[in-house]
């Protein structure tokens, strides 16, 4: 069984954090709709959404992923690097902590959750503004007593390592290459490449054998539903003008189920 955990579109949505994207009118109340069809799309993918209220005082703060990270083993409270983020975290530590062993990034570390990427016992994280080199290094003390590795992984004209790929199969990836300064750590896995016109599209939810998917990328689109892949796709364009995407908007996590 899978737990999603989420939060709702702070009010203060508008004033969030931008680094490579134009600061754009964000229709908040139309934001608030497309992260509530978001939620029940990850539930109709089979997740128990849990759904945490609004920050009014923390316009990112719909984008969880970032203050959390989750294992099958431990859940790890980050340190996000935008200081104005470092207060968002609280009440999803607290629930974490009711469903793993909760360990915590301390500074100087900074650690982005959207920059970490785990497949398998492999782990990879960013090099990016967000996520630094003592993030990495103790993100890499953490995971070792369960048998994780963690590299990290050059990005450029991005915000997060999970901006320029994501996972979608057992060993496949959606890649923007163009936003990988080193696509080396990757070789081995089979790569499906966004469509060269839709440079955002690498950003995908993976919920089983299923992803979730912006609507706003018909072409890389196209070429997941030749490949086979399931995809289910929903409209988060308000969410988008604020540097978010998919895997931004939910922590999941695997939950055992009771016979």
């Amino acid at each position: 069984m899978w737990t999603a955990i989420t939060r709702q579109v702070s009010p203060a949505l508008s004033g969030c954090e931008l680094s490579f994207v134009p600061r754009n009118p964000i229709d908040v109340a139309l934001a608030r709709l497309q992260h509530a069809a978001y939620c029940r799309a990850l539930e109709s993918l089979g997740c128990d959404v849990i759904e945490l209220p609004a920050l009014s005082s923390y316009p990112d703060s719909v984008f969880v992923e970032d203050v959390a990270l989750v294992f099958d083993e431990v859940a790890i409270a980050t340190r996000p690097g935008a200081e104005s983020r470092r207060g968002e975290g609280h009440a999803v530590h607290e629930v974490l902590g009711s469903l793993r062993p909760l360990q915590r990034i301390e500074a100087p570390g900074t650690l982005d959750g959207g920059d970490v990427l785990r497949i398998g016992k492999r782990v990879f994280v960013g090099i990016s503004a967000r996520s630094n080199e003592s993030g990495r290094a103790q993100l890499r003390e953490l995971l070792a007593p369960h048998g994780y590795t963690v590299e990290g992984v050059a990005t450029r004209e991005c915000l997060h390592l999970k901006s320029a790929v994501t996972r979608i199969g057992d060993d496949t990836l959606l890649v923007n290459l163009a936003w990988l300064a080193d696509a080396s750590p990757f070789a081995g896995y089979r790569m499906i490449e966004v469509d060269p016109g839709e440079e955002h599209a690498a950003n995908a939810v993976r919920v089983g054998d299923a992803i979730l998917y912006p609507d706003c990328f018909p072409k890389t689109l196209a070429r997941l539903r030749v490949e086979g892949i399931n995809v289910t796709t929903v409209n988060v364009s308000e969410l988008q003008k604020a540097e978010g995407a998919v895997t931004c908007c939910s922590l999941l996590l695997r939950t055992a189920t009771t016979a």
